[in-house]
């Protein structure tokens, strides 16, 4: 059992090194002036903040991060509140059409994206619904709500139907039972739903490069594209940017990781 722990801590620790190298070799870069020519791996002699100071005026990284929050936090509330609603339903009527209805919002997470991005831009032109907030919020809730969706039916099955009926006898209506009963148990799949759907929010280029067209409502995954290309010659601010963008979703798992780890373990024992 010993030999057996050392060697799961050793594969964990190389994997945990593989995946923060690009991270240290990004913080090390963007503490570097351009003139310094040794290795990205060696820590700089002095901090050189000029870096970020030139990513946040000449990236408008700020303004692109207070888009992205607005966008991603908007995406989560529905995601979340529309996820729990309709996986309630499936979760406790076991009938027939429900079981084709939760197939097909498994079947929607199988789509491609960028299949249907002609068809969906044209849509979007037509509604006037390019470079606006709610577009984008309406794109990103639709192909991330399959997955709350599936978490949520997962968990809800497995709460006791009497704790319902109890309610139901109590003189409470289904939708008093959802919000008042089911929804406070869902805390840990709800914090899971939260940070998948933030992450995947945050990271979104595909959808945003095409439907996010005006410069002032452009996302931070845009900003960084576009700040990359212009700065292509100086890295150590391109990756001030990319840290300074990757920075907020980073504090958020941070602080979550522990109900993140606790939902994804209780859907995967419990389904």
């Amino acid at each position: 059992m010993k030999i057996s722990n050392i060697i799961k801590t050793i594969v964990a620790f190389i994997i945990s090194a593989i995946h923060f190298a690009p991270i240290y070799i990004a913080i090390v870069v963007a503490l570097k002036p351009k003139t310094d020519s040794s290795s990205r791996w060696l820590l700089p002699k002095q901090l050189y903040l000029e870096n970020f100071t030139r990513a946040i005026e000449d990236a408008h990284i700020f303004s692109a991060i207070k888009n992205t929050v607005i966008i991603t936090l908007v995406t989560i509330f529905l995601v979340i509140l529309i996820g729990g609603m309709a996986a309630y339903p499936l979760a406790r009527n076991k009938t027939k059409f429900n079981e084709y209805i939760f197939i097909f919002f498994i079947g929607v997470m199988m789509v491609p994206p960028l299949s249907i991005i002609v068809p969906l831009l044209t849509m979007f032109v037509r509604i006037g619904a390019v470079s606006t907030y709610w577009g984008i919020i309406l794109v990103n809730t639709t192909f991330l709500l399959p997955l709350s969706i599936f978490l949520y039916t997962k968990f809800i099955s497995t709460i006791p139907v009497s704790l319902d009926e109890a309610a139901t006898i109590d003189g409470c209506s289904r939708f008093s039972v959802f919000f008042r009963i089911i929804l406070p148990l869902l805390k840990p799949t709800t914090t899971t739903v939260a940070v998948l759907t933030g992450a995947a929010v945050w990271n979104e280029y595909q959808f945003a490069l095409y439907l996010i067209q005006a410069p002032k409502k452009r996302v931070v995954t845009l900003a960084i594209a576009s700040f990359f290309g212009t700065q292509s010659l100086h890295l150590g601010a391109a990756a001030a940017a990319a840290l300074i963008a990757i920075l907020p979703i980073l504090i958020l798992y941070v602080f979550l990781q522990k109900y993140f780890v606790e939902g994804i373990s209780l859907t995967g024992m419990k389904g």
